[in-house]
């Protein structure tokens, strides 16, 4: 997995790929993340990216062609054409669904914006789809785009220690994760759940289940009717008054 981003900040980026999970992965060779500043693509001795807007209006509007040379020359490069995002607060919301889909992609490439937005016409020629983190605006793209980086490198082999480390996840099956303790067993006189302790497994996985369908139908009713629920499931939010 390659990760191309399109930047007016690449040390920003760097500042937070190269830590932790991620930085550790890029070392090993695991995933590839690489930054590109965005006006080593200007065309004047300025090198300025950004213009005001036809039909007026406030701030400046990221220009096209120095976006499309970039991305020509990133294509050119890897001698195929990446997957092209925009990072946009009017692109479709980004989803543990959504993130599966792109960490099957070989090459991503992420276009942050900046200032007022970008030209719609790089948009209509090289951007596959527009992705948001959430429904506020933020002052550009990089953070959203940082947030979906680690959202699909985290999901790629070798990058987590074991599969299971996401795949019990919040989201991951479309439920919130359970609560989860660590030790001491009692703390400020509230102590972890019984069974927890017990060492058995079945009932462990079964209580976790419990918890995760509770926590989803408490606290995100928008994803808790979209489970599929079997039997067992039924009868326990039966039992809680939940269905």
């Amino acid at each position: 997995m390659r990760i191309d981003i399109i930047t007016l900040f690449p040390e920003m980026c760097e500042a937070v790929l190269g830590e932790s999970i991620i930085g550790r992965a890029r070392k090993k060779g695991i995933v590839e993340l690489v930054c590109h500043q965005l006006r080593d693509y200007a065309f004047d001795k300025h090198h300025r990216v950004d213009d005001s807007t036809y039909g007026g209006g406030m701030g400046m509007l990221m220009m096209a062609e120095p976006i499309a040379l970039c991305f020509e020359d990133l294509c050119k490069t890897l001698e195929t054409r990446p997957h092209f995002i925009y990072l946009s607060p009017k692109g479709a919301t980004l989803t543990q669904e959504k993130v599966r889909s792109l960490a099957a992609y070989d090459n991503l490439a992420l276009l942050c914006g900046h200032y007022e937005g970008v030209d719609q016409r790089v948009l209509d020629t090289y951007v596959d789809e527009e992705i948001s983190i959430g429904d506020y605006v933020l002052t550009g793209g990089e953070l959203p785009a940082l947030v979906l980086a680690d959202s699909v490198c985290r999901m790629i082999p070798g990058v987590l220690s074991d599969d299971l480390c996401f795949e019990e996840e919040s989201h991951y099956s479309g439920l919130l994760e359970y609560p989860q303790y660590t030790k001491p067993a009692e703390w400020r006189g509230m102590t972890v759940p019984e069974v927890l302790l017990s060492g058995h497994h079945a009932n462990i996985e079964q209580w976790r289940r419990e918890q995760a369908l509770l926590e989803t139908a408490r606290r995100r009713p928008d994803l808790f009717a979209k489970l599929v629920l079997d039997e067992k499931d039924k009868k326990f939010l039966r039992k809680k008054g939940i269905i």
